[in-house]
């Protein structure tokens, strides 16, 4: 294919080596807001719709023979470049330009680069860091004629004000809160249900002594996992200070502890321990072999993850130890606005961003009776119950510390639906190490051991659940099959983003 360029029009169209070569000061953007008439795109790009209010030529015009090609369908195509190819493409016209410049496909450059330990610098945006151009340094290049809705939206949702929408929760979605509550009050009543405890945490040393600046300067050159790339805390600390992007990146860390030198339980000198009110946790009984169960979370405002369920079944608990997180939940059966899900649960598909979500969607699912929401503080601790749709998003730079567990409660629900998941799903099991061949058979096998009575009970449920049912008149005699027959299917998802997948 090929690109033709203009002669004219003083080089509204055409990207000159001089403006290419001409690097000014990277015009700092406002904090996370409302955008505002005075905010405008780096690059000056403007919504779609702003085409019909200008009178002069449109840079769609000039790029040959991709003006063929829908905005969206332009954007995927660039997903195929390499970092050669993306470049020069991009100087061949100012709409190619503003395509090439747009940040999420030089992180995905980046992260096919870096597919280990990340060596250089963060230098302000995916773009300058896979390039290694100077921090707070672009090319000047004005692309005030080029009017598009999938480079403008991304830019809108970075300056959402977040707090909109963790305001004014109706008093029937609220989720409850409570100073703390005992293990028996968790195991016949809270198990099914999401909560909040404001007083159980604040004796961890994690709690008192943890915060940015003491992580950077005890660990500042230890590496932690984000994206599947291993940053050194102090390039992660980098990033979270000078970030524009739509979905900040998160640190996700599953081996911290170790990294850290930490320990973690009831023993003297450990840095947390998990509150008594959860009881015991099944997968002990494991013991080495169980799947991952800890991770440590860090992220900037506006970092979070979209909707999803906890991997294996599993229920959390989600501890706060600075800043502010706002959840939306829903329970296992709820279709979530904007949420698509395979037949067999394996793959859940949210083609949104958080913010995109929020403004489009999070109206819709605030009026389901179902939703649950609210704000877990620094100092708080929620609970996220096996199979509740989740999402949660940052309001404000934060740490926390989150641990998946399979509660032992009477109705032994809980239990039976990780047996469930772990049996008729292997396929979507997460955590586990690879030597561990039958996660279902050994974990069987250990509850057997230890938990008789539990394991009995569990697999009664399960034998209930697959017994076939019973016919119903109209199925009898023919009825129309293509009638739903009343309840549809249950989603069930652990994990399709491998142990990372962020409760």
């Amino acid at each position: 294919m090929t690109v033709h360029h203009s002669s004219h029009h003083d080089g509204l169209n055409r990207v000159t080596a001089h403006e290419v070569l001409n690097h000014s000061a990277e015009t700092k953007l406002p904090e996370r807001t409302a955008v505002s008439a005075s905010t405008t795109h780096p690059l000056g790009v403007l919504p779609l719709g702003n085409k019909f209010f200008f009178h002069g030529p449109e840079a769609r015009s000039f790029c040959g023979t991709f003006q063929r090609f829908p905005e969206e369908m332009l954007s995927l195509f660039l997903e195929y470049l390499d970092l050669k190819s993306l470049p020069m493409l991009g100087y061949t016209c100012r709409y190619l330009y503003a395509f090439a410049y747009d940040d999420a496909l030089w992180k995905s450059l980046f992260l096919e680069a870096n597919t280990g330990r990340f060596e250089g610098k963060w230098l302000g945006s995916w773009r300058s860091t896979v390039l290694e151009l100077p921090a707070g340094q672009r090319p000047n290049i004005d692309c005030s004629n080029v009017f598009s809705d999938v480079l403008h939206r991304p830019f809108v949702c970075r300056y959402v004000d977040l707090e909109q929408f963790a305001s004014n929760i109706p008093k029937r979605s609220q989720i409850r809160k409570f100073k703390n509550l005992s293990y028996e009050e968790f195991a016949e009543n809270w198990t099914e249900q999401p909560f909040v405890l404001t007083e159980c945490i604040q004796e961890w040393p994690a709690y008192v002594s943890w915060s940015m600046e003491e992580i950077l300067r005890r660990y500042g050159d230890v590496d932690f996992r984000a994206e599947a790339v291993d940053w050194p805390f102090s390039t992660y600390y980098e990033y979270m200070k000078n970030t524009n992007d739509e979905s900040p990146l998160y640190l996700f860390d599953k081996k911290f502890a170790e990294k850290m030198g930490i320990t973690v339980g009831h023993e003297k000198g450990a840095a947390y321990w998990t509150p008594d009110c959860f009881g015991p946790d099944l997968f002990d009984v494991l013991g080495g072999d169980r799947p991952a169960r800890r991770w440590l979370i860090i992220g900037p405002e506006g970092s979070g993850s979209t909707f999803h369920k906890d991997p294996n079944a599993t229920s959390a608990w989600n501890a706060v130890l600075s800043g502010r997180k706002y959840w939306i939940m829903f329970p296992p059966s709820v279709s979530v606005p904007g949420v698509f899900v395979s037949r067999d649960g394996g793959e859940v598909t949210s083609p949104l961003s958080i913010a995109e979500w929020l403004l489009q969607f999070h109206e819709e699912a605030r009026q389901l009776p179902e939703c649950v929401e609210g704000i877990c503080e620094a100092g708080e601790i929620l609970h996220v119950p096996s199979g509740w749709w989740h999402l949660v998003v940052n309001l404000e730079s934060g740490i926390a510390l989150t641990q998946n567990f399979v509660p032992k409660s009477p109705s032994c629900r809980h239990l039976s639906d990780v047996l469930s998941f772990l049996k008729d799903k292997p396929d979507q099991v997460t955590g586990f190490k690879s030597d561990v061949e039958d996660p279902y058979g050994r974990f069987v096998d250990r509850l057997r051991e230890t938990h008789p009575e539990v394991l009995g009970k569990a697999l009664e449920i399960l034998e209930k659940r697959s017994a076939p049912k019973k016919r119903t008149w109209s199925e009898a005699v023919g009825g129309n099959k293509d009638e739903p027959s009343g309840g549809g299917f249950s989603f069930g998802f652990g994990s399709d983003v491998d142990d990372e997948e962020i409760p």
